[in-house]
């Protein structure tokens, strides 16, 4: 497939001479004129939910599918590293893609009913669909690369086929190939950049609670353990107080290459992306839509929704904990600290770090604030840039470093629904679904208040 014939901007271009990486073959119809967003879909042993998702997302407006690349990358590591199970299914959904791209017919003893309508509601609605393998013998991910290295394989590609000449922001939505998207997914996300300067963004999110009990039970107690800490870092009024699941992400072309791309990570590269990111110009909320991941089991990855869900089902621990509120409280106090215009001298800033708490100060000189402050304050005299240059340096990953400090050292794991209860106090809601007075409540019960915490998430602002 061949680059648009069209001038790439320079700091595209110069992210690309510098940090991109290409070379893996991609399968696409003609460039088409126009397109100036896409949707990046790494594909591992997604023989059937990938195209599950391509059909949620055909269900978007014509005229939004007409400007969007959508682009899975099919991806594996090396035999011997990846399971041979695997490979196969990425083979074939290679040769599936590679059908629906260029037009050719499966062999009629070869697909089901079901396949069939799917190929021919794909065909007849995504004009701009491209597969790139990075899967097939000598084309394999390298022994370390994860689902951060597909998306970025993607996302770089991706770069060199958009229309730069097309007015406009340029876009990149992350998404999952066991991730369904609302038939607005695309129209929401385009509205709110539209009219906000945001370089990244994220969708609301919803776990479909499906299967026995005990799955369900495992999906409502992740979910509620990720929302209380998003809950917990808006009440402390932290800039980092986002959900951070991949198939939520969405960013602007200049963003992505300002921050140099995507992270090659196995796991995590969620996190540590929008982390970067934060630091431009804060991560936006994009309403009015909902992204639905998958919460099946999983082990290929150390941590995340699947490995979570199976280690519930396992049972190798309680999971029904959560950090202790008063984590929350003292990062609110240590936030406001610094927003009020804190004393330059890093050591009277230390001693009332210590009069929070005394772990506080502690873990504030083994980061060495001591030095950071006095470079952040010469650098930056400015009240608004001196504030920003302080969350650059106490960002997200320092927050989260913070919180495992004071659980480890002071405030163990707490009670899941009595810690709940005790922030919604903090934060002065009245209430979340019926707690109660029980350690545990019953299934139904937790499912109320995991709905009534996704209400609370979408609340556009929290005392």
């Amino acid at each position: 497939m061949k680059t648009p014939a069209r001038t790439i901007p320079e700091n595209i271009a110069r992210y690309l001479e510098r940090c991109g990486e290409t070379g893996k073959p991609l399968v696409a119809t003609a460039v088409r004129s126009g397109i100036d967003q896409a949707v990046v879909i790494p594909a591992l042993a997604e023989e059937w939910s990938l195209f599950d998702t391509l059909i949620s997302l055909c269900a978007n407006s014509p005229a939004d599918l007409e400007r969007t690349l959508v682009l899975c990358v099919v991806n594996n590591r090396k035999p011997g590293i990846a399971r041979q199970e695997d490979i196969d299914q990425n083979r074939r959904t290679l040769e599936r893609l590679e059908r629906l791209i260029c037009g050719r017919q499966a062999a009629k003893d070869s697909v089901d009913r079901t396949m069939a309508a799917q190929d021919q509601t794909i065909r007849r609605t995504c004009p701009n669909l491209a597969c790139l393998d990075a899967s097939s013998p000598g084309l394999e991910m390298p022994a370390r690369g994860g689902v951060g290295m597909a998306r970025k394989l993607g996302m770089d590609a991706s770069l060199g086929m958009l229309d730069y000449g097309r007015p406009g922001v340029k876009l990149f939505f992350c998404l999952d190939a066991d991730t369904r998207v609302e038939p607005n997914y695309l129209s929401a996300a385009r509205r709110f950049f539209e009219m906000k300067r945001n370089s990244g963004a994220v969708v609301e999110y919803a776990h479909p609670v499906e299967g026995d009990p005990e799955l369900r039970a495992a999906i409502c107690c992740y979910e509620i353990f990720l929302r209380y800490y998003a809950l917990g870092l808006r009440y402390a009024c932290s800039p980092y107080a986002f959900h951070t699941i991949g198939s939520t992400m969405i960013c602007t072309a200049d963003g992505y290459a300002a921050v140099r791309g995507m992270n090659r990570r196995e796991a995590g590269e969620d996190f540590y992306f929008l982390n970067k990111l934060a630091k431009l110009n804060g991560i936006g909320r994009i309403a009015g839509t909902t992204v639905y991941p998958s919460a099946r089991t999983s082990h290929r990855v150390p941590f995340g929704t699947g490995q979570r869900v199976a280690r519930f089902l396992e049972n190798r621990r309680n999971e029904y904990l959560l950090y202790h509120p008063a984590i929350f409280e003292i990062l609110k106090r240590w936030l406001a600290l610094m927003a009020g215009g804190a004393d330059g001298d890093p050591e009277r800033i230390l001693d009332e770090a210590a009069h929070i708490h005394p772990r506080l100060r502690s873990f504030l000189e083994r980061n060495r604030f001591q030095e950071a402050w006095p470079r952040i304050r010469r650098n930056h005299r400015h009240a608004g840039d001196l504030s920003r240059h302080f969350h650059v340096w106490f960002d997200g990953f320092k927050t989260l470093k913070l919180v495992h400090d004071l659980t480890e050292n002071a405030f163990p794991p707490m009670d899941m629904f009595r810690a709940l209860k005790d922030l919604l106090q903090l934060m002065n809601e009245p209430g979340c679904g019926d707690i109660g007075g029980r350690e545990t409540p019953t299934l139904e019960e937790q499912l109320n208040i995991l709905h009534s915490l996704r209400h609370l998430s979408r609340s556009p602002v929290l005392p």
